[in-house]
């Protein structure tokens, strides 16, 4: 799908990757799961691009629903992935801590383990050689995508700033559609390690100026970060 310009995403909203595209090519951000292979394939032909004009893939953080089809791009076609340092060993398969269970509903948390079935989630490969990125770290790939260290969700959960197609990417940082309940509008993401450091990186986001914000799970955002940001801390304060 389409976005805006060089702007485009694969799944849906309950489990998103994007596409950035410049003349320089293409760089991947997440993903997804193993089944998005075939959306990845369509998109690209779509743009009229293919896989020989993809130069990257930034991992948003390493869990399971993110790195689907990364180590096949990886190992059948030569595309670098990229994961913040504090990720690398989860992106290789560490397995992540335990978290408190979330608030759930049923048809909700169907919805979602369903999809990743159908979606082979079941069958994820964990990376096998991984690029290590920093905070601050600009790249050197289509976009001239920017890191920002955002731990809470997981110790190496990064946002990615790309000016050139106005986008801003924030993972699991927050999200506008909780996968286990339903509930649609910023918040925090469920599975998260530790939900304080989580809110108390937001503060990197602040005054990042971009048209859309792009969470991993959840319709995206266009109402600007600063009325995101504004909605996401209210909804924070009155979870349990």
């Amino acid at each position: 799908m389409k976005l805006g310009p060089g702007l485009h995403r694969i799944g849906n909203d309950i489990v998103a990757a994007y596409l950035v595209e410049t003349d320089a090519g293409v760089t991947v951000v997440d993903a997804g799961l193993p089944g998005h292979w075939r959306e990845l394939l369509a998109e690209l032909a779509a743009m009229g691009r293919s896989l020989d004009d993809v130069r990257g893939l930034i991992l948003t953080h390493g869990d399971s629903d993110h790195i689907g089809f990364a180590e096949r791009l990886r190992r059948d076609h030569g595309v670098p992935v990229f994961v913040h340092t504090a990720d690398a060993a989860r992106a290789c398969g560490e397995k992540p801590p335990a978290t408190p269970r979330p608030p759930m509903r049923l048809r909700a948390t169907l919805g979602f383990f369903g999809y990743a079935l159908r979606k082979g989630g079941g069958r994820t490969t964990h990376l096998t050689d991984v690029v290590e990125v920093h905070d601050d770290q600009v790249l050197d790939l289509p976009g001239n995508p920017r890191i920002i260290a955002m731990p809470g969700h997981s110790p190496g959960s990064i946002a990615i700033h790309v000016p050139a197609v106005d986008a801003l990417f924030v993972g699991d940082a927050l999200t506008t559609r909780h996968v286990l309940t339903g509930r649609r509008g910023p918040q925090p993401a469920p599975f998260t390690d530790e939900p304080r450091q989580a809110l108390d990186s937001l503060t990197r986001l602040d005054g990042i100026r971009a048209s859309w914000v792009l969470p991993g799970h959840g319709t995206p955002w266009t109402a600007g970060v600063d009325e995101l940001l504004g909605q996401l801390r209210a909804a924070a304060s009155v979870q349990p």
